[in-house]
């Protein structure tokens, strides 16, 4: 019988290159209340905000992808785990490090100039770094709790620094390197920020060597690696990110919540129908399983999972006749 475990896998098939995004309207998001648990916990959602969730997200897939603001997006992400989070009061903390930046800055806007100035602001002066000791920790993902903790992982910093970037007038966009998140500068073609290291400057070799070090020798380098994301990729990419973590948690009520919002931004993609279903599986929710698990490999995506997907449908089958 093939575990959850065995399937990993295929079920974190977002950590190596998989892009994704969506967007946010104001009226989407609670805009008012306590900014987070002053004990640090966080919420269970319940199957009423879950839904929620999932018609907030309908609607911001049919948003043009100008129209997506990145930082409300990611707070309504915020909101599951933080129900009362003040969503204004938390993106006016991006206004704030915009305004002091602005001073740094100046009226000079340069491309390296104001690529070098507002790292070193950030990164040197405010304190925001990628949290090496604990990487997986959800709230490493969570917009409200980088800003508060100064802590993220290689895409929730480069959220904060091209959102900081944006309202300093400095066009940048985020790059969806496998593994490794990165920001640009619009003008700039050759040179890469990399936030989680301090926003350092990267080469496309450098980019490479980057690439290496964290996936291994598994993927060739390919230069459309570099190829900037849109505001849909970037929070998709986002909430991967955060599913994976909840996985290999085993808080499978949050994983299949990511997944049920994830499946709302993009129902075309059927991987997330899959995982949906091996989670379900691990649940025992084994007749919501086996619907899932069917509809994938009737889906024209299967890919080299089937074998293994098909076992567990097997499993299912027997489990329901029993």
């Amino acid at each position: 019988m093939c575990s959850l475990p065995e399937l990993l896998p295929y079920l974190l098939h977002a950590l190596q290159g998989q892009r994704g995004a969506a967007g946010s309207h104001e009226h989407l998001i609670p805009q008012k209340g306590r900014s987070r648990p002053k004990d640090g916990s966080v919420n269970a959602s319940s199957n009423e905000e879950m839904g929620n969730g999932q018609r907030a997200f309908s609607a911001l897939a049919r948003l043009p992808d100008d129209e997506i603001d990145l930082a409300r997006t990611a707070m309504l992400i915020a909101v599951a785990e933080y129900p009362l989070l003040d969503v204004d009061g938390e993106l006016a903390v991006l206004d704030s490090l915009a305004s002091a930046a602005s001073r740094r800055v100046g009226a000079e806007r340069e491309p390296l100039h104001a690529l070098n100035t507002l790292s070193e602001y950030l990164f040197d002066e405010v304190g925001f770094r990628g949290n090496r000791e604990d990487y997986y920790d959800p709230r490493n993902s969570l917009l409200n709790d980088v800003l508060s903790r100064r802590l993220g992982i290689p895409i929730t910093l480069s959220l904060v620094y091209v959102e900081v970037g944006k309202r300093l007038g400095v066009p940048l966009a985020g790059v969806g390197m496998p593994g490794h998140f990165l920001v640009k500068h619009q003008a700039i073609d050759d040179l890469y920020v990399d936030p989680f290291n301090g926003g350092v400057l990267l080469s496309e070799s450098e980019c490479a060597r980057r690439l290496q070090e964290v996936t291994g020798d598994g993927l060739r380098w390919d230069s459309g690696y570099l190829a900037p994301v849109n505001n849909l990729e970037f929070i998709v990419r986002m909430m991967r990110n955060l599913k994976a973590t909840y996985v290999r948690q085993q808080d499978y009520t949050r994983a299949l919540r990511m997944i049920n919002w994830l499946m709302a931004l993009q129902p075309e993609v059927a991987l997330e129908r899959r995982d949906r279903g091996l989670i379900h599986y691990e649940m025992s929710n084994y007749g919501d399983a086996l619907d899932d698990l069917r509809g994938y490999l009737e889906s024209a995506s299967a890919g080299a999972d089937v074998a293994a997907v098909q076992e567990i449908v097997g499993r299912l089958r027997r489990l329901i006749e029993d």
